[in-house]
């Protein structure tokens, strides 16, 4: 993950953060600049970045209420963050005994490239392949499945099925074979490598009660943006797989504390650099 704090990922986790205003107020492209320099991107990478996004349809260019030129989320972009806000926060996903979803697609020789495009999508979604053509995730999963392949309109090309694991070998034996777990594993370490020696350093324990370091609010804000944007891609090459069918020294959880606790220690301060809700 060394490359993951692209100028356009910072974008979709500021956007996620202080971008959501209800009646689409866009944030100002001043402020953009100004909220990205203090994580070492530069003017013309913003700018860039933004036409990319825009060019996606995740963001469209409006005017604020003062008249400064500035970008708020599309509707498809707002539903990708509502959906990504489901995952990011950590929750019962992991609740045991829910089944599974099922996907099996098929794509006419025509049409190839959507093929490769429902692939990619369910391999972002957390899903893992149970045989070729077969693909699978916890049954959690199945209405954000929905919803995204409607979105993309491949939902014709896709049955959907639940039901439980009924097979010869132990589950916990499968979910092996139908998922990388080493490299999902080495995704939460290199997030703890990061970013446990940031929630140490904020953190002093003083009767019990946990207290901001001695770094000001513009560090609050950077720590607390990169914090989000290692974070936010974990749940997705993580499906939520129930903590009975993963390893003794999973260290998903241990991740998701850090996560949560560097989220609820910085926020406040975070939000008072960027001035922006």
């Amino acid at each position: 993950m060394a490359d993951q704090h692209t100028p356009r990922s910072l974008i979709v986790s500021l956007y996620g953060v202080y971008g959501r205003d209800p009646g689409g107020e866009p944030l100002p492209v001043a402020e953009l600049i100004r909220l990205l320099a203090a994580l070492g991107v530069d003017a013309p990478s913003v700018r860039s970045s933004v036409s990319r996004l825009k060019r996606r349809g995740l963001l469209v260019a409006g005017r604020t209420a003062d008249g400064a030129a500035g970008y708020a989320l599309s509707e498809e972009a707002r539903q990708l963050l509502d959906d990504g806000d489901r995952r990011i926060y950590p929750d019962d996903r992991r609740a045991a005994g829910e089944g599974w979803v099922l996907a099996v697609f098929s794509v006419p020789e025509a049409e190839r490239h959507k093929r490769h495009l429902l692939r990619s999508r369910l391999g972002r979604l957390g899903f893992g392949t149970a045989a070729p053509g077969v693909w699978i995730a916890p049954a959690a999963l199945y209405e954000e499945t929905r919803r995204t392949l409607r979105r993309l309109r491949l939902d014709p090309y896709v049955d959907l099925f639940r039901g439980e694991h009924l097979g010869f070998a132990a589950t916990a034996e499968a979910v092996g074979r139908w998922w990388d777990l080493d490299a999902i594993a080495a995704l939460y370490e290199d997030f703890l490598e990061r970013h446990e020696p940031v929630l140490r350093a904020w953190t002093s324990r003083t009767g019990g009660a946990a207290c901001p370091g001695p770094g000001g609010d513009e560090d609050a804000y950077r720590h607390h943006l990169l914090a989000l944007d290692s974070w936010r891609r974990l749940p997705y090459a993580d499906p939520g797989l129930p903590a009975a069918l993963l390893p003794a020294d999973w260290p998903g959880g241990r991740a998701a504390r850090v996560f949560t606790g560097l989220h609820t220690l910085l926020r406040e301060p975070a939000a008072r650099f960027a001035g922006l809700r």
